[in-house]
């Protein structure tokens, strides 16, 4: 009998809290079989559902054999409601039981809905630089059912519930385009009111939405879009079916707090002898506080956060502690993070506790900031407590690997600080290690990185930029993916994307765009590109086609944009190049006519899955013209290269078909010939390096990848890792040339330990991982490796081991369709076989050896 579907999940989230999307997508995992119909129902509570009543939605049976992008397409439910939904489906003549029910709810998704909460701010002052505290005491007459508070803020806030966190989110909303939208939170709060007295409190920092110039602090740019100012509206429900609403109005009032700076890129300063005891719990005194003010705010439209937020998700406990400096303690984590300090202090009050965070340090041992060049540090004002205080900035995050306390009073202890880890909640969604440590230390760096840049937006580094970079959202989606569930959070930088798109169809280098950069850092394809080629990625690995739908009119206008500034299809003279190469020949125009092709097709591909076939054939034409230019203009027939000959060059004219047939063993000879002539180094920058590791893997040359990954001299990763690196660095010789620490765009590697090294991946033309391949590639010396995804139809699983007489494959297939397992022979050949869902393994016999 065929078991009921599971893990239910509704725009790519678990029971997910206001949302504004009236007809969300919706998708399933099968207990066993392959489905081939399904009926989703969905009604507006649980016992209407039990009954099949369902006054929302009744799909009936449909035809279908995916359980992603199945859009809810029933009665929009409205504000601020929950619907109820299960699904069923045939794998053969009869239907599986329903699932269990699973929910979502509705946000406030129109401006109406808000209910007259304005936006507010304490009154001005120009005599003290101390952020707002906002708070509303109330009354309720009875404990509720249900509570809802929703919430936001320009700049950042922490919203609390008689003195409780109303969630565990941090730097609350993340990144937008502040002057057309923000992001607004829901939270539960229902276990934290009580019947009587209860207080909402709303404490606001700058965020990067004030960046403010601060004398002796660094910052990488300077932003004013006005006041950190608050909106937010509290829903509660009671047992007899009353309801009761609180917005944001004058009736708050407001004090100043106890954090008198908040510079996003220079640091935090709190002072707790200026926090008002309790104030954001019932009986407060608050007749020295003010009415808060009515602070407008036009033209923003608010939309609901519908991705996991930053929230702190492991703590650190220092390593080892020097003492550079009488009064200077430097505590090292042993591990580059990003995030923020937690000071443990008992002193005299008054006493500042400066806090400096670092990647590295200097010949003397304190932490080096030279590569900002400006101090970045956070400062904590003791208030006495004899009992001790603990502290962590509330409004930046830092990168750093260490801490440097001064003035701390008295010796420190073990847990004086320790590092929170902070990033965007994204589920752990796979993972990798084998029988080289060389290797595993490679996939450690790159995914430390990962986290380390995975906030709001995915951003290029934690300690000095903290923008968003869109070159590496597209081209190190693998290493990202492979690694977090990030359907529901790409969405969010889609949006960011089509948000900073130009009248003139321009998509800047960064989304949000916080700074204009100079065109060549504002306007390259392999940048702008992300809005065409992030959404594909969305659709092939999770079967998301609203996005695909969503934003298609803005690619067009990319697209355009692009041809505006081409030559029958070539980029000759646009934007970046080759970026952080050690090789700097290639050509500009190679790389820029590299990502016009692959945009092209990629709009082929999209056009042809949301049923434009008109579209599609126009855009796989454009991408044969572009393809046809590109070798025309850069091929060089006498040695068999590409544009200057550089590894970048061959391995962008071959990853993009521009190579005819029968030059490409050649070309390819020339690469490797390449490869082998800089001792086995990559020259390529980060542009080419996913399409040098994809091509030697699909040319069967994962020797070569192997041997270029175990180089442990410059350039090189294993360079990195023997120079301490514990975060993938900026630059290939990055430990040692005091760039970055923590930077992912160099993550490709990843890509190729899991899909080629461990052989998990999907068909080429598989969406969601309809169809799965298995195919191993034991090269080097290595004896076992082993990988898991958690794939939209549930985990994979690949392990293989090496002897010297046998080779021993096992694999874990979730339910749905056969998949692909392509044995590799001893003689190189390969034994493909079509293999059943469920966990089966495999041997061959024969002679193994490090060459074969």
């Amino acid at each position: 009998m065929t078991t009921a579907p599971h893990t239910l999940r509704t725009a790519h989230l678990g029971e997910p809290l206001g949302i504004d999307d009236q007809h969300p997508d919706l998708s399933w995992r099968l207990g066993r079989g392959r489905q081939h119909a399904y009926q989703v129902q969905a009604a507006t509570g649980p016992d209407l559902l039990d009954s099949g009543a369902c006054d929302l939605w009744d799909s009936g049976r449909v035809a279908g054999t995916r359980g992603t992008g199945i859009r809810f397409d029933g009665k929009p439910p409205g504000a601020r409601r929950r619907v109820w939904w299960r699904v069923r489906v045939w794998c053969d003549d009869r239907p599986s039981p329903w699932s269990a029910a699973a929910t979502w709810e509705t946000g406030l998704p129109t401006e109406s809905d808000w209910a007259g909460a304005q936006w507010i701010t304490a009154r001005r002052t120009d005599s003290s630089s101390r952020l707002p505290l906002l708070a509303k005491d109330f009354h309720l007459p009875r404990a509720p059912i249900t509570a809802r508070l929703y919430a936001t803020a320009l700049g950042t806030y922490e919203a609390t519930v008689n003195g409780v966190a109303a969630g565990p989110a941090l730097l609350e909303p993340g990144y937008t385009a502040y002057e057309k939208r923000l992001l607004y939170a829901t939270y539960d709060i229902t276990e934290a009111l009580r019947a009587g007295d209860n207080t909402v409190g709303l404490s606001l920092g700058n965020g990067i939405a004030h960046a403010p110039r601060v004398p002796g602090r660094y910052a990488k740019l300077h932003l004013d879009h006005g006041r950190p100012r608050a909106r937010a509206l509290l829903y509660v429900v009671h047992e007899d079916g009353t309801s009761t609403t609180l917005v944001t109005d004058p009736t708050w009032r407001t004090t100043e707090g106890p954090i008198t700076l908040s510079a996003w890129f220079g640091g935090e300063e709190h002072d707790a002898r200026l926090a008002p005891h309790g104030w954001d719990r019932p009986g407060h005194d608050r007749r020295t506080w003010s009415a808060a003010v009515p602070a407008p705010l036009d033209g923003a439209r608010l939309t609901a956060r519908t991705h996991p937020p930053v929230e702190v998700v492991d703590s650190i406990t220092p390593v080892s502690m020097s003492q550079p400096r009488p009064g200077v303690h430097v505590f090292d984590l042993g591990v580059n993070i990003a995030g923020r300090p937690r000071l443990k202090a008992t002193g005299p009050e008054g006493t500042a506790v400066v806090i400096r965070p670092g990647e590295l340090l200097t010949a003397d041992g304190t932490v080096n900031q030279r590569f900002t060049g400006s101090p970045c540090y956070d400062s904590y004002t003791l208030r006495g407590d004899p009992a001790g205080e603990e502290w962590a900035p509330a409004t930046v995050y830092h990168g750093f690997r260490y801490l440097q306390v001064e003035r701390l009073p008295g010796q420190p202890a073990p847990d004086t600080v320790r590092g929170e880890v902070m990033r965007a909640a994204n589920p752990r969604a796979g993972g990798f290690s084998c029988s080289s440590d060389l290797l595993n230390g490679i996939h450690r760096l790159i995914d430390r990185a990962v986290q380390g840049n995975m906030f709001s937006v995915l951003t290029d580094c934690p300690h000095r930029e903290k923008l968003g970079w869109l070159e590496q959202t597209h081209l190190v989606f693998p290493a990202v993916a492979c690694g977090y569930d990030v359907a529901a959070y790409y969405r969010k930088l889609v949006r960011d994307m089509a948000d900073a798109q130009t009248e003139s169809g321009l998509v800047p280098g960064i989304a949000p765009e916080y700074k204009v950069f100079e065109d060549k850092f504002r306007d390259d394809p392999n940048w702008g590109g992300a809005l065409v080629l992030a959404p594909w990625h969305l659709y092939r690995t999770y079967g998301d086609t609203s996005v695909l739908r969503a934003h298609y009119p803005d690619m067009l206008r990319y697209l355009e944009h692009l041809h505006s500034r081409s030559d029958d299809g070539l980029l000759l003279r646009h934007g970046l190049g080759d970026w952080i190469t050690f090789d700097d020949s290639t050509p500009k125009a190679v790389t820029a006519t590299y990502a016009h092709h692959r945009i092209a097709t990629a709009l082929g591909d999209i056009a042809e899955a949301i049923g434009r076939t008109a579209d599609a054939a126009a855009h796989r034409r454009l991408a044969h013209r572009i393809a046809g230019a590109f070798h025309a203009e850069f091929f060089d027939p006498d040695r068999h290269t590409y544009g200057s000959g550089s590894q970048a060059c061959d391995a962008l004219a071959l990853e993009i078909g521009a190579v005819p047939h029968g030059e490409r063993p050649a070309v390819l000879d020339h690469l490797v010939a390449a490869i082998r002539a800089a001792d086995d180094h990559v020259t390529v920058g980060e542009i080419a390096l996913p399409a040098l590791l994809r091509v030697l893997s699909a040319h069967a040359r994962d020797d070569v990848v192997f041997d270029l990954l175990s180089r442990t001299d410059s350039p090189s990763y294993g360079y990195q890792l023997a120079h301490g690196a514990t975060a993938l660095t900026e630059r290939w010789d990055g430990p040692t040339r005091g760039s970055s620490q923590n930077h992912f765009m160099l993550g490709a590697a990843a890509e190729w330990l899991i899909a080629s090294l461990v052989g998990l991946r999907q068909a080429a033309d598989s969406v969601a991982y309809d169809h799965i391949v298995v195919r191993p590639a034991p090269v080097g010396d290595l004896t076992w490796a082993s990988a898991w995804y958690e794939t939209p139809r549930g985990r994979a699983g690949v392990t293989w081991h090496r002897g010297p007489d046998e080779f021993r494959l096992t694999v874990a297939l979730p339910p749905g369709a056969p998949s692909r397992v392509e044995l590799p022979l001893p003689d190189g050949g390969r034994d493909a076989r079509e293999v059943p869902p469920g966990t089966w393994e495999f041997t061959v016999p024969g002679r193994w050896s490090r060459d074969e």
